[in-house]
């Protein structure tokens, strides 16, 4: 009775989505949705940023609040606050959703087969390495996964390296052996 039994816990696959362009990530982690965020992205989100404290201006000429002196920076910083929370999640959705393939993502699968085939040569872990167990591995990326299709509801990021990624990496390996024997080929 002293001895604690360990089971095996279930794997729970990633559910894949149908959706027109291919899946690079179903729970990507936070640093390589930001790193992977395009131009456009920025200006979006900068946009969105700087339209509520812009409106909240224009609502100000047109229609004064009359709050006296002092009255509207309090209103202005808040509206600052708010437009900086919005502008993040939208520039944030617009790059995670080309993780999920739920638009055009061209540049980055070639990023990722890029980053994931020079990880394979280097023979690092392709998802980083995690002091969890991996069951709280598993915990956390069926916490996370295609959370950002909720992200307006509830900000929810990955924070937490795992191999749970709903995606085949075999792709990576295969293509690093070709590269790897293209090499060879050119260096004989």
């Amino acid at each position: 009775m002293g001895e604690v039994q360990q089971r095996q816990r279930p794997y729970v696959p990633a559910r894949t989505l149908d959706t027109e362009f291919p899946l690079i990530d179903s729970d990507p982690h936070i640093k390589r949705v930001l790193r992977y965020a395009r131009r456009e992205d920025y200006a979006v989100g900068a946009a969105t940023a700087a339209a509520g404290p812009g409106l909240m201006l224009v609502w100000e000429r047109f229609a004064p609040s009359y709050v006296g002196k002092g009255g509207f920076a309090p209103i202005m910083r808040l509206a600052g606050v708010i437009g900086l929370t919005a502008g993040f999640l939208q520039f944030y959705n617009r790059s995670i959703f080309r993780f999920y393939g739920f638009s055009e993502n061209q540049r980055e699968r070639e990023m990722d087969m890029r980053e994931m085939v020079d990880k394979v040569k280097r023979n690092e872990p392709l998802y980083g390495t995690s002091s969890l167990s991996p069951y709280m591995q598993g915990v956390a990326s069926r916490n996370s996964r295609y959370a950002g299709v909720w992200l307006h509801i509830i900000p929810w990021f990955n924070f937490v390296n795992h191999e749970q990624h709903g995606v085949d990496t075999a792709k990576y390996y295969q293509q690093a052996e070709r590269e790897l024997e293209a090499e060879r080929t050119n260096a004989q």
